[in-house]
């Protein structure tokens, strides 16, 4: 069984850079013309975009039907990682950053501001090429340390006072 487990925690830990990948090179790439809508202002609910949720759930279900079809607890765990990784973007892009649910709108931590900060200056880009912070759970050191000079710049106004 924690073999099981390790595997699944392995797949999802992976998702991480395969989802850099596909969104650098598959959605700022040859599929762009689905993922444009999503660095364009809208008001729309649904965008061209969302697609994608269809499109990454394909490998999971596939997992979960051999491990079904051929009888090996393997493919499950491969496919509940990819689930897990999915859930966690949907909460994570979704809730958390573009906010198409009204949770944590507010939010003080520290890593959903940093977050937050990545997500910005990836979407600073209108275009698919010279793009940055390709990853969603993943923030790049670069994104760490503003958010902490924020954080240190403001301590230090609040002591000063």
């Amino acid at each position: 069984m924690l073999l099981y487990i390790g595997l699944t925690i392995l797949v999802f830990v992976l998702m991480e850079p395969i989802t850099w990948a596909t969104h650098r090179y598959v959605m700022h790439g040859f599929l762009w013309s689905l993922h444009r809508d999503h660095h364009e202002p809208n008001h729309s609910k649904l965008e061209k975009n969302d697609w994608f949720a269809f499109i990454f759930s394909i490998p999971s279900m596939l997992c979960f039907y051999f491990g079904h079809m051929r009888e090996n607890p393997w493919y499950y765990c491969l496919g509940t990682g990819i689930l897990l990784y999915g859930i966690a973007y949907f909460f994570v892009h979704d809730i958390i950053i573009h906010q198409r649910v009204k949770w944590f709108t507010r939010s003080k931590n520290r890593y959903i501001r940093q977050l937050r900060w990545a997500h910005k200056m990836h979407h600073k880009h209108l275009g698919p090429e010279n793009g940055e912070s390709f990853g969603f759970l993943y923030v790049e050191k670069k994104y760490r340390a503003k958010i902490k000079r924020d954080d240190d710049l403001n301590n230090n106004s609040a002591q000063r006072q």
